[in-house]
């Protein structure tokens, strides 16, 4: 079991927790990571560039001239490829760059991602999130007091309205639920502010 420190948004520690090392503090699995995040990627693509073959473009339904005699080089159709608008030999179509992983394999690299995040101490565990407010000077006094630089990952159990609408302003930081983290956006980040309901959440999830 892996204890950290508990802070409220003042940055002041509050209370310590015990991490479940299951999650928290495995043997990392770098390929099961790597392959995860290929996945992500790859189904952002839309694989929607067209080419034509020479059956499907138009024209080109009789022979240009007859197979033998003119001393010319026997033709089928107008639209072979090797004709000026006629079909591609071998163009790209459209195509689904999706592939599947099995479960667990999904449940290894996101602990994979969230074991780096605490071995490189970019782990932080607040108490709550409580703005008041909509105002992105209150969410930008949370930084300064927390001391994050760089791309933030905010994690909370339920939707916080307060939160998303105090940060959208700022590019750097996002916001997600508990059941919204994944390994793109887990790498990506800078820095992993949890909260301990959502640390509850994703260790309920992932035991």
């Amino acid at each position: 079991m892996t204890k950290i420190s508990v802070k409220n948004l003042k940055g002041e520690v509050v209370k310590d927790i015990t991490l479940d090392s299951n999650i928290w503090n495995i043997d990392v699995n770098d390929d099961a990571l790597k392959k995860m995040i290929c996945l992500q990627l790859d189904s952002m693509r839309q694989g929607t560039r067209k080419t034509k073959s020479r059956a499907e473009v138009s024209g080109g339904g009789r022979k240009p001239w007859k197979q033998k005699g003119t001393g010319r080089a026997r033709q089928g159709s107008i639209r072979a490829t090797q004709w000026r608008g006629g079909g591609i030999a071998f163009g790209v179509q459209n195509r689904d760059y999706t592939f599947k992983i099995n479960k667990k394999e999904r449940s290894l690299a996101l602990k994979t991602a969230l074991t780096y995040k605490n071995k490189e101490k970019a782990l932080i565990v607040v108490d709550k999130i409580d703005f008041k407010s909509l105002k992105t000077k209150e969410a930008t006094n949370m930084l300064e007091s927390l001391k994050l630089t760089g791309k933030t990952i905010f994690v909370t159990k339920e939707e916080n309205e307060n939160l998303y609408m105090a940060t959208r302003n700022l590019g750097n930081i996002l916001v997600l639920m508990a059941d919204e983290i994944n390994c793109y956006d887990l790498v990506n980040a800078d820095t992993l502010v949890v909260t301990t309901d959502a640390i509850k959440e994703i260790e309920e999830v992932l035991k």
